[in-house]
C-alpha cells in the first residue's frame, strides 16, 4: 500500500470557545477519492476547514506529503498543493466566468488547463462573458471546481458539491469527479447524499459528534445499510 498522501490525527478544533472536533483520525492515500459521512454538526465542513487552517483554533497533526501542516497558515498551506470548494462557492459577483476562473494562482504543476476545463463544463464556455452569480447554481458549483482544478493541486477539498442541485447536474459532477479520479487527483468529499456518494467514493469515513466512528469501504455499502441508517438518520 502507497503511504497515506493525507493523514489526520487527533485533530481538535475550535470555533472561540466551542470545542468541535474531538479527536479525528483518518487518512487518505493517492489517487483516492474518499468522502466524510454524518448528520448535520457531526464535524464534516469543519474538519475541511481545519485541514486548510481556516478554523480558529486546532490541535492535533496533518500530514500532508509527510509534511506536518498543524502550525502553518492557510495560505502557505494552499501553495502546497491542496484546495478547498466551500458549500457556498464563493463565486466573485463582480467578475465575468472567465475572470472567477483564473482568478486563483498556478500553485504547482499538473493542473488542468482553461480548454480541458471547458471539456469538462461546457456550459461555462458558452458563459464566459456572464457576471459570476448571474449563473444558475449548477454552473456555479462547476465554476467553482473548474477553479481549483487550474491551481495544480493534487488533493481537493469538496463541500457538499451536489447540495440543491437538480438531479442531472448531479450526475454531471459525478462523472467529473470520476474523470478526475482517473487522471490522478486524490478528493476529500463532504456529502450528505450517500447514494451520490456510492457512485464515487473508494471508502466512507463516518464522523458522530466531532470523531470519526466509522470507516466502510465502497464495495461493503450495501452489507453495512442498516448501520449507515442509523449514523445518518434516513
Amino acid at each position: 500500500m502507497p503511504e497515506p498522501l493525507l493523514g489526520v490525527r487527533d485533530l481538535h478544533a475550535w470555533y472561540g470557545e466551542s470545542h468541535i472536533l474531538h479527536g479525528v483520525d483518518f487518512e487518505i492515500r493517492p489517487g483516492e477519492m474518499v468522502t466524510l459521512l454524518g448528520r448535520n454538526g457531526a464535524g464534516k465542513t469543519t474538519t475541511l476547514k481545519s485541514i486548510m487552517g481556516i478554523v480558529g483554533r486546532r490541535r492535533g497533526s496533518i500530514r500532508f506529503e509527510g509534511r506536518e501542516l498543524i502550525d502553518l497558515p492557510s495560505n502557505r498551506i494552499a501553495r502546497l498543493g491542496l484546495a478547498f470548494c466551500p458549500e457556498e462557492r464563493g463565486i466573485f459577483a463582480s467578475l465575468t466566468v472567465e475572470e472567477n476562473l483564473l482568478l486563483p494562482p498556478v500553485v504547482r504543476p499538473g493542473g488542468l488547463g482553461v480548454d480541458a476545463i471547458y471539456g469538462l463544463f461546457p456550459n461555462l464556455r458558452e458563459r464566459l462573458r456572464a457576471g459570476g452569480t448571474t449563473l444558475s447554481g449548477g454552473e456555479q458549483q462547476m465554476l467553482a471546481i473548474g477553479r481549483i482544478l487550474r491551481t495544480g493541486a493534487r488533493l481537493l477539498l469538496l463541500d457538499e458539491p451536489t447540495e440543491g442541485l437538480a438531479p442531472v447536474i448531479v450526475q454531471q459532477i459525478g462523472v467529473t469527479l470520476q474523470r478526475l479520479k482517473r487522471e490522478g487527483f486524490t478528493v476529500l468529499l463532504v456529502e450528505q447524499n450517500f447514494r451520490f456518494a456510492a457512485t464515487v467514493a473508494d471508502r466512507h469515513y463516518v464522523m458522530e459528534h466531532g470523531r470519526v466512528v466509522d470507516m466502510i469501504p465502497n464495495g461493503e455499502l450495501d452489507a453495512n445499510m442498516n448501520k449507515l441508517h442509523d449514523y445518518l438518520g434516513v
